[in-house]
């Protein structure tokens, strides 16, 4: 084999994370002085971030076998009909991404080796939206030999079997590691990647001389970290946009006292140095709900809204969605009422007002859910509303189960329609829970806000273990409200801190003034749910800059000698109430700890991790080994083994991250994976 290609070889097991050390430190010599070398990696981890999007599925233990076949068979059919196909060129990178490449000549030495156990993902529904990489036919003709390969073992879209995708193999070494797939028809893969998340402009750091307040809604919802872990478990990062820090943060319980006083939770504080940047300190606030006895919860009336659209028909859309509603039904008693509503064309009742009690009558009604049809999401949204004022509990828990993928496309659809509807209703007294299903369409931003303006949370649904963690471990916290209209407002002591950033939250900040102001929403607490803010301050007399404005002409600042850091104060409104009750705590200078431990050092590591997946330019020193390490000492009882779970999935987001910034031209800056030895 030539030396170019055993160079290829090299940079791609490099990629693969597959190489020793000295190895490793050969390869990254190549790439930051070889040009063409330089060249072919980042076209490697390119390719790698495009396919970083969808599902995969495992490889059958003969695939070798059926390629060589195929190929042999094959190859002439296939020629006749290259010119009508359309030209989709698609990256697949070894064991991080997959090994099924067509397999011939150099590239069975190159490949041949792989694990057998390497996943392989639907070549149909990849860049449908990346224009970069497509090709005419005629182009293809002059650049590839073409062979088909029958890849119903290989593929699949929408949970069916998809059988005669045209692949190729590359003529030319420069080229290989991709396989290129060919669509004669849109029609054979209907599923492509429609995901939609909102845009999140990380929060900055701003002098405390020039914003001394900062002000946010809390969040409770806890759907970016399942939806991560989906990601992530089927071997892709997640999209940036994807990740909000502080529903990873929230995904877990910590902790904190339960509260004492009339107030209907506990507030505590406490400051240590950041294991990112060690000449900032953090600042964790962590509030806990009260816990309440079983003759407490207060009667509830339920509506669960089912989406039964054409797009709920995967495994892991309606049937899992039915396998979490069966799951929460076993935990409802006779106070509890369910009605249920489904929509797909139209909308309509399945089941009238039922005490959950009557377990079988609602199960029934669960197990007759099949899918079809178009989404009319907003008249399952006006039925469903309907039916709980028509059924509504005075002093009781009134509440929308929206269970879908967000996927609306008939009848009142856009975000802003839908998000108005539901404001409207939650003057009623209704509150909305949103349950999020499935991928490829899931529309993540949208049912997040519908959540947040429905005075509910939301949650995504990836695996039957996570509807339990949701609708039965915290049924309560997930259902049953406590406090409502929650803000939070940290002063900071222009003596004590220079700059401040609040770690995520990017979505719920709100303008000093909304504080208090009782017509502003925020956001709610459940019965024995926690909910932890972090913020990161840079120490007063630090030499850092960052962006301010003049001094004032006609007023000047003063600062009053303090030794607080901060002080926190917090609104919130009984779950039936319409006035705000406040409270508020310091923290000081002094109870800055030196080293961050127990839950306060796995709150940092989340956010560390959540940094490390958004790229963020304020992660200094951050690493996945850090995390790792972090989140390993502070794993406590973990007695549901999320915490264990979590430590895997920065393990497994280590091997699959391999993107690079240059800083200039020619220079090539490695993450902390190569690093790392």
């Amino acid at each position: 084999m030539s030396e170019p290609m055993d160079k290829r070889a090299l940079i791609l097991q490099y990629v693969d994370d597959e190489l020793t050390g000295r190895q490793r430190e050969q390869v990254k010599d190549w790439i930051i002085n070889d040009p063409e070398s330089a060249a072919y990696y980042r076209e490697l981890t390119e390719l790698d971030d495009i396919l970083n999007q969808r599902d995969v599925e495992e490889v059958s233990a003969d695939w070798e076998h059926k390629i060589q076949r195929q190929l042999t068979d094959m190859q002439a059919k296939e020629r006749e009909g290259m010119k009508r196909l359309n030209l989709r060129k698609v990256s697949v990178i070894g064991g991080v991404l997959a090994t099924v490449v067509v397999v011939v000549s150099m590239m069975m030495q190159t490949y041949g080796q792989r694990a057998l156990s390497a996943r392989v993902r639907d070549a149909g529904e990849y860049l449908t939206a990346n224009t970069r990489f497509k090709q005419s036919a005629d182009d293809f003709g002059a650049q590839y030999e073409p062979y088909y390969l029958e890849t119903s073992y290989l593929v699949k879209t929408e949970g069916q079997s998809t059988a005669g995708v045209p692949l190729s193999r590359p003529a030319s070494p420069a080229v290989a590691g991709r396989m290129l797939y060919f669509e004669t028809d849109s029609e054979t893969h209907p599923g492509h990647n429609t995901e939609e998340y909102a845009h999140i402009s990380e929060n900055e750091f701003r002098q405390v001389t020039d914003h001394p307040l900062s002000t946010f809604s809390i969040d409770v919802d806890t759907g970016s970290y399942s939806n991560i872990r989906r990601y992530l478990n089927q071997g892709s990062l997640p999209p940036v946009d994807a990740v909000r820090i502080e529903e990873m943060i929230n995904y877990f319980s910590y902790d904190y006292p339960q509260p004492e006083g009339d107030d209907p939770f506990s507030i505590n504080i406490d400051a240590g140095v950041a294991p990112w940047n060690p000449d900032h300190q953090l600042i964790r606030i962590g509030l806990q709900g009260k816990t309440l006895a079983q003759d407490e919860i207060p009667p509830s009336n339920l509506v669960f809204l089912v989406d039964v659209s054409g797009s709920m028909q995967s495994a892991n859309k309606l049937p899992l969605l039915k396998q979490s509603l069966k799951m929460m039904v076993q935990q409802l008693s006779d106070h509890q009422r369910v009605a249920m509503v489904v929509y797909a064309g139209a909308a309509g009742q399945v089941l009238e007002s039922t005490p959950g009690s009557d377990k079988r009558k609602i199960l029934e009604a669960i197990d007759r859910l099949q899918a079809g049809g178009s989404t009319a999401g907003g008249a399952g949204i006006k039925l469903a509303y309907r039916i709980a004022r028509d059924n509504f509990i005075k002093g009781g828990n009134n509440r929308v189960i929206l269970a879908t993928d967000g996927d609306f496309n008939v009848g009142v659809s856009s975000t802003s329609e839908m998000t108005r509807l539901i404001e409207e209703r939650r003057k009623d007294g209704v509150f909305m829970t949103v349950l999020g299903f499935g991928m490829g369409n899931l529309k993540d931003g949208r049912l997040e806000q519908i959540a947040n303006k429905g005075n509910g949370t939301y949650h995504y649904i990836d695996t039957e273990r996570e509807a339990r963690k949701v609708l039965v471990e915290e049924l309560g916290s997930t259902l049953f409200t406590i406090a409502k209209d929650v803000k939070l407002q940290i002063e900071f002591n222009p003596a004590r801190v220079k700059a401040y950033r609040l770690i995520g939250y990017e979505n719920r900040m709100l303008n000093k003034e909304d504080f208090n102001d009782d017509t502003k929403d925020a956001g709610e607490l459940g019965a024995g749910h926690t909910v932890t803010a972090l913020y990161e301050i840079v120490p007063a007399g630090s030499e850092e800059t960052f962006a301010s404005v003049d001094e004032l002409v006609y007023q000047k600042r003063q600062a009053v000698e303090s030794a607080d850091l901060m002080t926190v104060k917090l609104r919130y409104k009984q779950p039936d109430g319409d006035t705000s009750q406040l409270i508020q705590q310091a923290i000081k200078d002094t109870d800055v700890a030196s080293k961050l431990t127990g839950d306060f050092e796995f709150v940092a590591a989340v956010a560390e991790f959540g940094m490390l997946l958004r790229q963020s330019k304020f992660k200094a020193n951050a690493s996945y080994e850090q995390a790792i390490q972090a989140a390993t000492q502070s794993l406590g009882r973990d007695r549901s083994g999320y915490r264990q779970e979590f430590v895997e999935l920065i393990q497994k987001a280590q091997r699959l991250d391999h993107r690079v910034t240059e800083q200039a031209p020619g220079e090539i800056r490695f993450k902390d994976t190569t690093e790392a030895e």
